[in-house]
Parts: C-alpha cells; sequence; structure tokens
C-alpha cells in the first residue's frame, strides 16, 4: 500500500500566501518562501504552489517566487496559474517544479494535457479541478475556471475521466462548496472521482481539524490530502498529523 501523502498548498495572491472561504475573502497568511521552508522542515510529503489570480488576470505565473521555493524545498514541488503552453511548463519545470497542475488552460484546451504528458511524462501533469455542487439532490458537480469565477459546465466527473485519457496523471480535486469551511472534505465527489480515475487523487477542500483528513482517507482511498488554513495558521502540525494517522493504521511517510 502506497503510503498517504499531505501536501501544504500555498496559494499565491501579490506575491503573499492568502487563504479564503469558497475562494472569497481572502486573507493574508504569510510569506510563501518562509513558509515553504517551514513545511518542508516539519515533514510535509510535497508541497503545492497555486497562482490563484494569474489566469483571471491572463499573465504567466510568477517565476521569481517559485524560483526561490524551490530554493529552499527537497521535497516534490507542483506548481500551478496561468500556465498556458508547453513553453510555459518548461520555464517552471527549470525554475524548480517538480510537476505542473493546470485547471483553465486545460478546459480551454484539452490537448495541452496531451502535449505536456508527452514532452515531460504523464507523472508531471496534475489536472486541478475546482467543482462546485450544482444540485443538492442529485450527485452533480460542474467545473469551475479562472479562480473559481466562471462555470464551464462541464461535469466533474466526466471531465476528470476525459483529462486521464489525454494524459493527466494526477487529479487535485477541490470541492468548492467545502473550501476554507473547516467542515471537512467532500467525501461525495471525492470517492466519485476516486472511482471513476486510475490515477492519484488529491483531496482539497474542507481540513478544518485531524479527524477530517483521517476520514477523507478512509472513506474514500484518495492519495493525498491537501491543506492549507489548518497549517498556515497553526491549527495543528504535519507530525500531530501523521501520528494520529498512524494510530489509525494509515501507512504515512515519517
Amino acid at each position: 500500500m502506497l503510503a498517504k501523502r499531505i501536501i501544504p498548498c500555498l496559494d499565491i495572491k501579490d506575491s503573499r500566501v492568502v487563504k479564503g472561504t469558497k475562494f472569497l475573502d481572502l486573507k493574508d497568511a504569510g510569506n510563501p518562501v518562509e513558509l515553504a521552508k517551514y513545511y518542508n522542515n516539519e515533514g510535509a510529503d510535497e508541497l503545492c504552489f497555486l497562482d490563484i489570480t494569474a489566469s483571471h488576470e491572463n499573465r504567466k505565473t510568477i517565476i521569481e517566487i517559485v524560483e526561490a521555493v524551490a530554493g529552499e524545498v527537497f521535497i516534490p514541488f507542483t506548481v500551478g496559474g496561468g500556465i498556458s503552453t508547453t513553453d510555459q511548463m518548461r520555464d517552471i519545470l527549470r525554475a524548480g517544479a517538480d510537476k505542473i497542475t493546470i485547471n483553465t488552460s486545460a478546459v480551454k484546451n484539452p490537448d495541452l494535457i496531451k502535449e505536456g504528458a508527452k514532452l515531460f511524462g504523464s507523472q508531471c501533469i496534475v489536472l486541478a479541478i475546482d467543482a462546485k455542487k450544482i444540485q443538492q439532490s442529485a450527485k452533480k458537480w460542474e467545473v469551475y475556471i479562472k479562480g473559481g469565477r466562471e462555470n464551464t459546465s462541464l461535469d466533474a466527473i466526466l471531465w476528470a475521466k476525459k483529462a486521464v485519457s489525454l494524459g493527466a496523471g494526477e487529479i487535485l480535486l477541490t470541492s468548492m462548496d467545502a473550501d476554507g469551511t473547516k467542515a471537512g472534505y467532500d467525501i461525495e465527489l471525492t470517492k466519485q472521482i476516486v472511482e471513476t480515475v486510475n490515477v492519484p487523487v488529491i483531496a482539497s477542500g474542507g481540513a478544518g481539524e485531524i479527524k477530517h483528513i483521517v476520514e477523507i482517507f478512509k472513506k474514500t482511498n484518495c492519495d493525498a490530502a491537501l491543506l492549507a488554513s489548518i497549517l498556515h495558521y497553526k491549527n495543528v502540525s504535519i507530525k500531530e498529523i501523521k501520528k494520529e494517522m498512524e494510530r489509525e493504521r494509515l501507512v504515512v511517510r515519517t
């Protein structure tokens, strides 16, 4: 059994780490380079860096911050935000990233997934899905792009399946309904995606306490949990999370 991964997420806006609720009401959470170094030393399995306004503002990811963060971490490092060409992917990888995550650009040009996978390998291409439930009575979620600002009307489950067929090697799944609420992950959505694709799925959105992390691993068999505010504001530590996971007989990297 593969070890379950704990991945801190650095959402970047104006060169600072921010965190909001349901993609709104963003608050400052610190310096990205300092936080990256801290999480690397705390035992994070990977790190995720998302330039959350790059697509909306039609600009590239801030390379300088990527380089600075890469210089401080010795764990796999995923970068996303405003990446719309394979040349930009190459630039980000050269700046020190190990993986690329794409959302808006993949929806607008699905062939970008295929092109990226061909050039850099499927393991390097992470499809980010920001999903929102459209009917409370039905199991249907739709994909949002541009930092949660635009509804594409794409069915999230069908889109995940298509993206994997094009070469995406991992899915970063964020529940917009749960994001920042600290009420727990969207188990139903995550379970649907995990059971639909044959690549690793990272659950994101809603962790407020350690039991939520244990729950998402046990109830959905996802591969990793993305964490933001619960870590940024020192509610719990990565060491505490992993100790509880071990107590619950989940395989973790120590």
